[in-house]
């Protein structure tokens, strides 16, 4: 540990990484040398209290690693696009100053939209930051002012995101305090102890109150091995299983009926769905996996657990079932749930998938929309679907609004060469000579080893930002605690500098970060009411301002008037009906019996999708399942496979080479390997070499977890 100077500053911090904790970090900074010298929680802070994750925990690690992207650079001539060596990827580029990099970045981009039209660039980026400036500010303004393609920015939450809205109206749910209060935890494809560590001690406090702890997940996780009880769901199934529960409440009467007239919509209809034979518990336990008496007993401790304990049930569903198919429909199932007895009402109660759209941010003040009109489209651009990048690379009718090819490719805030589904299409793409790509970063990524233009992005302590949260409910500012390393550049500053080199105009080009914070900030949305910038730099963190009921208390949905839906009530129409997923052992693609295993793609406990995968301390916290596909005995058996055995995974996408490791973490039909880099995985591909890019019913999100694989022992000589 570095040893402190005399002399020290705090600075306060938020880490911006795509966790729904969106801790408060103290920076302890030598006043000397400017060098970060301690990360911790911010103690005050009402969810972070003190402590930070595994991964944050050694974030000096990632700001000062020997391997940083620190100067721009542009890729040799001769120097084909494609896989590098790890720690030889600056062999292929020579190092340039920015004033040659936004030079030659400018000149390419003006020439690609003269001869193939604006949107011929596609920007590609998503939540490597979710503060609001590195998110989505000045990025949005260039390539609006550019006339580029939009990107929907799908590959993680619309399907849950508008799947909940389609049921509240809003992304809202029970803060993580109030979890402590439950008489039930539910935890509905949730690795809390694994990404969302900070509501794990509330929900200890519950337990030591004597509330149980139930997780459903397919996968035994972190939190499922740490858990009262933990019912293993075939994939993609959730929507029975949640129409199941409804069932079993509701052939008991045990419905909140006051609750239910007041403040839903459509339940007469939901009932009659629910009732219906396939989802009595018997037929439900045969589609999910789950025995019919587990259903049985969870519905009635659902139902009842009010009336038992005195306290609510609560519900943590996460996204991870929402990548399916029919990921949408799961959602609003699982969402209707607490509707029906009357959950909210009560303290500990309700539910939690993301609380995101309780932070009103003035969106279009910071992204200006109505500068596309100003470009020289002069109407809004097309819309390409990030979830099917692989086709926009590979085929010219790629996005909604015409057959213009991508020519030029923007990458910011993603590693899209590791993380975006259909890996082969993806990277043939992206290995075009005549497409030329810009990818701003902080380490040589699969995505820069394609790249024509590197340039070095700051990490959040290196930048300043305000920020929300996904899973709690306070905003924050985020001071800039050190000086940008190297010559890295913010998203803000990076962006303002070329859309001046563009020769754009606008004065919004030269906001700086604290007038975009207090643009930010503008709205009239009584729950902003009280923060300021002057008051988030003072205090750190401030409550959003949600109403309260007599007691004092934040009870979202606990009445009709927090329903942001049309009908004003809890929506429950459509009502969901269970479809299998097209890629499951239930679904047409199994019928052939090529593949008939469901494969889940996995993300490790102790990185960030694929950010922090080639820092050797994380790599050792995550040392277990590297490298390795989990697979059940039944299916080790049953090909001839033991633990350790070299193993191909494959289907008609790709293959994946790993070792088999087999154990009880999945049950029989199912497989699961890791997410990490191409470049540190066998055979240079992981494993979205073998998911698809299918789309869910909702929101247009990727279907990640409906994949069918094989699995097939490695011979001598193969």
């Amino acid at each position: 540990m570095a040893q402190l100077s005399a002399e020290t500053r705090t600075v306060h911090a938020v880490c911006s990484h795509d966790c729904p904790d969106s801790c408060g970090v103290l920076v302890t900074v030598e006043v000397g040398t400017g060098r970060a010298v301690k990360v911790a929680g911010d103690p005050s802070h009402p969810v972070t209290r003190g402590f930070l994750c595994g991964k944050v925990a050694k974030y000096l690690d990632r700001v000062y690693s020997p391997d940083r992207l620190l100067y721009p650079m542009r890729r040799k001539a001769g120097v084909a696009k494609g896989p590098l060596v790890q720690g030889r990827e600056a062999e292929a580029f020579e190092r340039i100053s920015w004033d040659e990099a936004l030079d030659e970045i400018a000149a390419r981009l003006t020439g690609i939209a003269a001869e193939f039209g604006p949107e011929s660039v596609l920007p590609y980026s998503y939540a490597g930051t979710i503060g609001q400036l590195g998110y989505g500010s000045m990025d949005r303004r260039f390539f609006h002012r550019l006339g580029a393609s939009q990107l929907d920015r799908t590959i993680c939450a619309t399907a849950g995101g508008e799947a909940l809205k389609s049921v509240y109206g809003v992304k809202l749910g029970t803060a993580p305090q109030d979890f402590a209060k439950a008489g039930l935890v539910i935890a509905w494809g949730a690795n809390i102890h694994g990404n969302n560590i900070h509501l794990w001690p509330f929900i200890e406090e519950a337990r030591r109150k004597g509330a149980r702890l139930v997780v459903i997940d397919p996968y035994r996780t972190r939190t499922a091995a740490l858990a009262d009880e933990h019912l293993a769901i075939h994939p993609g199934t959730d929507t029975a299983l949640a129409l199941g529960l409804m069932h079993v409440l509701l052939s008991m009467g045990m419905e909140d009926k006051e609750y239910v007239a007041a403040c839903t919509h459509g339940f007469a209809e939901l009932r009659a769905a629910a009732m219906r034979p396939e989802y009595s518990p018997e037929r439900v336990a045969q589609v999910t996996g789950i025995a019919a008496d587990a259903i049985v007993r969870l519905g009635r401790e659902y139902a009842t657990c009010f009336r038992r304990t005195g306290r609510g049930a609560a519900i943590r569903l996460n996204y991870g079932i929402q990548r399916s198919d029919n990921g949408g429909t799961a959602v609003r199932a699982v969402a209707m749930l607490p509707l029906l007895v009357g959950a909210w009402k009560h303290p500990g109660g309700g539910l939690q998938m993301s609380t995101s759209g309780s932070f009103p941010f003035n969106g279009k003040a910071l992204e200006m929309p109505e500068l596309m009109q100003a470009s020289p489209l002069g109407r809004a651009a097309r819309v390409v679907n990030m979830s099917q990048l692989g086709r926009a690379l590979t085929r010219e009718d790629a996005g909604v609004g015409g057959s213009t090819p991508v020519k030029a490719l923007f990458v910011y805030n993603s590693n899209p060469a590791a993380v975006a589904p259909n890996q082969t299409d993806v990277l043939l793409g992206m290995r075009r000579e005549d497409l030329y790509t810009v990818v701003h970063e902080q380490f040589f990524t699969d995505t820069a080893d394609y790249a024509d233009v590197l340039l070095p992005a700051t990490t959040f302590l290196e930048a300043k930002d305000v920020q929300g949260a996904y899973g709690h409910l306070y905003a924050q500012v985020s001071e800039r605690a050190i000086a940008p390393l190297g010559e890295a550049r913010s998203n803000v500053a990076m962006f303002g500098a070329l859309a001046r080199r563009m020769g754009f105009e606008e004065a919004c080009f030269g906001d700086t970060e604290d007038a975009l914070i207090d643009q930010a900030l503008t709205t009239d949305d009584p729950w902003f009411a009280g923060i300021t910038r002057e008051r988030l730099e003072r205090e750190g963190h401030v409550a959003l301002a949600l109403p309260k009921d007599a007691a004092g208390e934040v009870r979202p949905f606990s009445t009709a008037e927090w329903f942001r839906t049309a009908s004003g009530r809890g929506e429950l129409l459509p009502v969901p009906v269970f479809v299998a997923p097209v890629e499951s052992r239930l679904g047409a693609g199994a019928e052939s019996g090529a593949y008939p295993l469901e494969f889940l793609p996995r993300k490790a406990d102790n990185y960030m999708n694929s950010t922090f995968a080639n820092l050797p301390g994380h790599q050792r916290m995550e040392a277990r399942t590297a490298g390795v596909v989990e697979m059940s005995v039944v299916d080790a058996e049953a090909r001839g496979i033991v633990s350790g055995d070299a193993v191909e995974v494959w289907n008609g996408r790709g293959r994946i080479g790993l070792r088999a490791l087999v154990n009880e973490q999945v049950v029989a039909g199912v497989v699961a390997a890791r997410l990490d880099w191409n470049k540190l995985s066998a055979g240079g591909a992981n494993v979205n070499a073998l998911t698809s890019e299918r789309l869910t019913d909702m929101g247009g999100g990727a279907t990640f977890y409906s994949t069918l694989v094989e699995v097939r022992k490695v011979q001598d000589g193969d």
